[in-house]
């Protein structure tokens, strides 16, 4: 198994787009991986599927539960729930940037560059989002592009739905390289 004895936090809250949780965290579940639903609170959220309220998730462990030292990287669905939520909590922010700062993976799709742009993450960055919030990565200093999967240094972003396979196959590789020791600071 690919990663075996790597562990990886899917950071979300109510509203998450559904698929966006659900094949990245099988995905690295398949070749090894320990995978971890990261909440503000304990019990479950629920997800957004398309078009309306999709399936609960089990929430694994709460913010105050875990440490950017526990996990190998960090995977950011979208939706716009979710890092609306996410974004304005300064404790879902911080562990982010922990594990950005340590030089580990962080994954975002969709609307979860939200998340990175408020971590300070985003600037000088090349990335790629939903094409609703263009605007808002390159006005956080980022150097947006429309592809299915942009790579800097371990920061990984993607578009939509369509792209979770190139996406989650690009977390599975870039979690095997290890730390990026050579990304520079947000």
């Amino acid at each position: 198994m690919e990663l075996n004895g790597k562990k990886i936090a899917i950071l979300a809250a109510n509203g998450f787009e559904q698929a966006e949780l659900e094949v990245p965290r099988d995905r690295l579940k398949k070749v090894g991986a320990t995978v971890d639903i990261i909440s503000l609170a304990a019990g479950e959220i629920k997800g957004w599927d398309k078009k309306d309220w999709g399936q609960p998730v089990k929430v694994d462990k709460t913010l105050d539960e875990v440490s950017a030292d526990d996990y190998d990287a960090i995977v950011l669905p979208g939706g716009q729930i979710n890092p609306d939520l996410l974004r304005v909590e300064p404790k879902a922010l911080k562990f982010i940037k922990d594990i950005f700062d340590a030089k580990k993976v962080v994954a975002a799709v969709c609307h979860a560059p939200w998340l990175l742009i408020e971590a300070g993450i985003a600037k000088d960055r090349k990335m790629t989002s939903f094409k609703s919030i263009k605007t808002d990565v390159v006005n956080a200093g980022a150097k947006w592009e429309d592809s299915q999967v942009v790579v800097d240094q371990g920061v990984i972003t993607s578009r939509n739905p369509g792209d979770l396979e190139a996406f989650s196959a690009k977390i599975i590789e870039e979690v095997k390289e290890g730390r990026h020791t050579k990304r520079s600071a947000a």
